[in-house]
């Protein structure tokens, strides 16, 4: 090469905009996202929007320095375990967990990976975490909420509905915290004056069937606990709740936008906001066992009125004035 020609080729890469040059150096990062729900669940596209902005708002922009490879795997245990593996093949330098029943499998395929959870409960006991404040291993998150509200459920069907005396309880029987609400439930069950009837939730079949041949009496309420599998059927739920007339409390928003009658518990969209700020953290080197596990602090109290006007229930004004929410 003459002189002059690299003279001027030199001259020319001083030239290129600092920006340009700033991208071509940015390492491409990646980031595994496993649902516990199916990709055509109405919440699905909030819930990722609310991630992306996160994260943009940190300065990761999916296409320029991150990319984003999601697994759905609809509540069902097979998709979760087949997932997790196909996800952590793939390399990411963190993996956004959505409900306690992801955790597990990720953790049975990699101990290494970090792992940020959302609207799991109980991570402790659950094995996934050493403990709250310093969590330990390579998963660290947000907790969905804690047992002890699962006696506020009974409270609030005992005032909407005071002559409930059995009262169906809808729980995954395969998981941690499926174990612990019916627990909390049967713990506070005898202050309400109410007898507890389980029944899982690990099947459409077993939804249905468990709920109708519950429903043969008088003075029945329902009660869902938190599970993935119960979310995925909500929509099955509801209208089973809305044929048998039984009045229910659900662990989340989503389950009244549905047509349910009334649930008590935390943001779930939310959580998906606060878990951009830990990858964000655990992108630029801080370790998941030195991330406390951050509690559940705001709970929301959601009311459809249109629902209990179809059941003939009037909502106590005590009750109205203090929800967060009642869809008309």
């Amino acid at each position: 090469m003459r002189r002059r020609e690299f003279i001027t080729l030199l001259g020319g890469a001083a030239s290129w905009p600092l920006a340009a040059r700033a991208q071509q150096r940015e390492r491409m990062r990646r980031i595994g996202v496993l649902m516990n729900m199916a990709a055509n669940d109405p919440v699905a596209p909030i819930r990722l929007a609310l991630l992306f902005q996160g994260l943009q708002t940190l300065g990761w922009t999916v296409g320029r320095n991150v990319l984003i490879d999601s697994r759905w795997a609809e509540g069902d245990a097979t998709r979760i375990r087949d997932h997790a593996a196909e996800l952590v093949g793939l390399a990411p330098d963190v993996i956004l967990a959505v409900g306690g029943s992801t955790v597990g499998p990720l953790q049975q395929v990699t101990r290494t990976v970090p792992i940020v959870f959302v609207n799991t409960t109980d991570p402790v006991g659950s094995g996934y975490a050493e403990s709250l404040a310093r969590p330990g291993g390579n998963a660290t998150g947000f907790t969905f909420f804690e047992y002890s509200i699962s006696g506020k459920w009974l409270e609030l069907l005992k005032e909407i509905a005071p002559r409930v005396r059995r009262v169906v309880v809808l729980r995954d029987a395969g998981i941690t915290s499926g174990g612990g609400q019916l627990g909390a439930l049967q713990g506070a069950a005898p202050s309400f004056g109410v007898e507890l009837s389980p029944v899982g939730v690990r099947s459409a079949g077993e939804i249905e069937r468990g709920i109708s041949a519950f429903a043969r009496g008088t003075n029945e309420g329902m009660i869902v606990t938190s599970s993935s599998f119960a979310s995925v059927n909500r929509d099955l739920i509801v209208v089973l709740a809305s044929r048998f007339r039984l009045p229910a409390v659900y662990p989340d928003r989503r389950y009244p936008n549905a047509g349910g009658l009334m649930s008590y518990g935390v943001d779930t969209n939310d959580q998906f906001r606060l878990a951009a700020g830990y990858i964000d953290r655990i992108l630029r080197g801080e370790k998941p066992a030195d991330l406390p596990v951050q509690q559940a602090t705001k709970y929301d109290l959601v009311i459809n009125l249109k629902t209990a006007k179809a059941f003939g229930f009037d909502i106590p004004p005590t009750l109205r004035a203090i929800a967060d929410e009642v869809i008309d």
